[in-house]
């Protein structure tokens, strides 16, 4: 029986496996449904895709490297990167690819938690989820979806051997991804139309390849490596954090956004269209340098009408309709339903999504009351908007292998899980993050509860003392 249980083998779950090895720990499987590790960099393939976080702050602390080939990796790399961190750090062996963790419910009495996985049943003493917000696709919610009589799918799930050539194709979303994969593909399809709900506030994305001087840089002088990765999170906590604070941060960010696209769009009309309507940093606030250029090509067309039905076709609005035979959903994730589909079962019988069932929340986004044991990683209130979610999965990680090696059973209190929640909601009141913009950090009632609100050493502060 392992000591620990890790549901996910993305970067949170690579973390917690080196983690536990590093403390001397062992007895720990790493469960991953699908048949490779890298989560969210396994499944998103598209053409463009990459992180929006610069290199050297987006990987461990404790596994820096020298020879990031630019600024913003693209995923092939981080994929990659987690591999070599798998290998490197001998965690391999623990893992238990192609297992799916479907439900799992804690043993008073043996004080341990019963899993139910597609392989078989399995018990631990701890169980760490590690599946995060972004991996379950969101699909729009549009009459005949079904209908479509082309090929269509989503951004996370690419079908690369669909060829693209000389298609005419509908993406739906504006939002990271289709800022990303749209100019990809736009050269190489006869038509594109982009339908947008509504803008996103846009931002020059200072991308760079790093040359041989300055790998040879980082290679024979480490602390170059970490004088990048500090001033990358100081600009993350500083200038961005003030944007989602919506002060004069703020309104310096949408100085720049808003000269990003007047430098780059010259029509009026089209440059109103893609102008928001909403405070910047209520979204997550987009970066790239081709976006813009990509919809003034003469085979692009911005759609904002919005779409009424989804026929055998293609889309259909209230003025005409688009005759395709692609149809591509750049439509993000079900990024507030945490753990889902899983079902996870506590003490005395309570469910956990009967307890979230008016919105995720958990004690410094890791426990709930009534789950002992229990430890989620990227949970509930964890995401950021200004800086790299590494920084706060290695601070979540910390504070777990303490629990663990302490060797007790731990639960949170019902009264500091309530207090903690609150101040959480009055954190989140006190940024854009709950403006007037529908978002993936909102749930169905329109509350945030994905987001941090506070500078991320705020975080780890609060988990080391905690």
């Amino acid at each position: 029986m392992p000591g620990t249980a890790i549901i996910g083998a993305g970067f949170a779950g690579i973390c917690m496996a080196i983690r536990l090895r590093r403390a001397g720990i062992e007895d720990f499987t790493v469960y991953e449904k699908a048949d490779d590790l890298g989560g969210v960099w396994r499944d998103n393939t598209y053409p463009g895709a990459g992180c929006d976080i610069p290199s050297m702050l987006y990987s461990y602390s404790f596994a820096q490297r020298a020879d990031w080939s630019r600024v913003f990796p693209e995923q092939h790399e981080i994929l990659r990167y987690l591999h070599e961190c798998a290998r490197k750090f001998g965690i391999l062996a623990h893992l238990a690819l192609g297992t799916e963790v479907s439900a799992a419910r804690w043993d008073e009495t043996a004080q341990v938690w019963r899993i139910e996985t597609s392989r078989g049943s399995a018990t631990a003493r701890v169980l760490v989820s590690a599946v995060g917000q972004l991996n379950r696709p969101r699909y729009p919610d549009l009459p005949g979806l079904d209908s479509f009589a082309g090929t269509a799918f989503h951004s996370s799930r690419w079908r690369h051997d669909h060829d693209l050539n000389d298609r005419t194709v509908a993406v739906i979303g504006t939002g990271p991804s289709a800022v990303q994969f749209v100019p990809r593909i736009a050269a190489r399809v006869r038509r594109l139309y982009l339908f947008q709900r509504s803008a996103n506030w846009v931002v020059p994305k200072p991308d760079r390849a790093y040359g041989r001087i300055a790998h040879r840089i980082f290679r024979r002088i480490p602390p170059a490596r970490t004088a990048v990765r500090a001033a990358t999170y100081l600009r993350g906590e500083t200038a961005v954090y003030w944007a989602v604070r919506g002060n004069l941060g703020a309104r310096l960010a949408r100085h720049a956004a808003r000269r990003h696209l007047a430098a780059q769009i010259a029509d009026p009309a089209l440059r109103a269209r893609l102008t928001p309507d909403f405070p910047i940093g209520c979204k997550r606030i987009l970066i790239s340098a081709d976006f813009y250029p990509t919809l003034t090509r003469d085979n692009v067309e911005l759609v904002t009408d919005p779409i009424t039905e989804i026929t055998p076709s293609g889309p259909r609005t209230a003025a005409r309709d688009y005759p395709v035979d692609t149809l591509i959903h750049g439509t993000g994730f079900l990024a507030t339903e945490f753990l889902r589909p899983m079902e996870i079962v506590g003490r005395d019988g309570v469910r956990l999504h009967d307890v979230w069932r008016e919105g995720a929340a958990a004690r410094l986004g890791m426990t709930v009351p009534r789950f002992p044991n229990l430890f989620l990683l990227y949970g509930p209130g964890t995401n950021l908007g200004h800086n790299s979610i590494i920084y706060m999965i290695e601070s979540q990680v910390a504070y777990v292998v303490r629990r663990i090696r302490d060797g007790r059973v731990h639960e949170v209190g019902a009264a500091e899980y309530e207090a903690d929640r609150r101040a959480l909601a009055a954190g989140v009141a006190g940024t854009v993050f709950g403006a007037g913009c529908t978002s993936w950090y909102k749930g169905a009632d329109g509350r945030v509860t994905t987001n941090w609100p506070w500078h991320t050493y705020r975080y780890r502060w609060a988990t080391r003392r905690a």
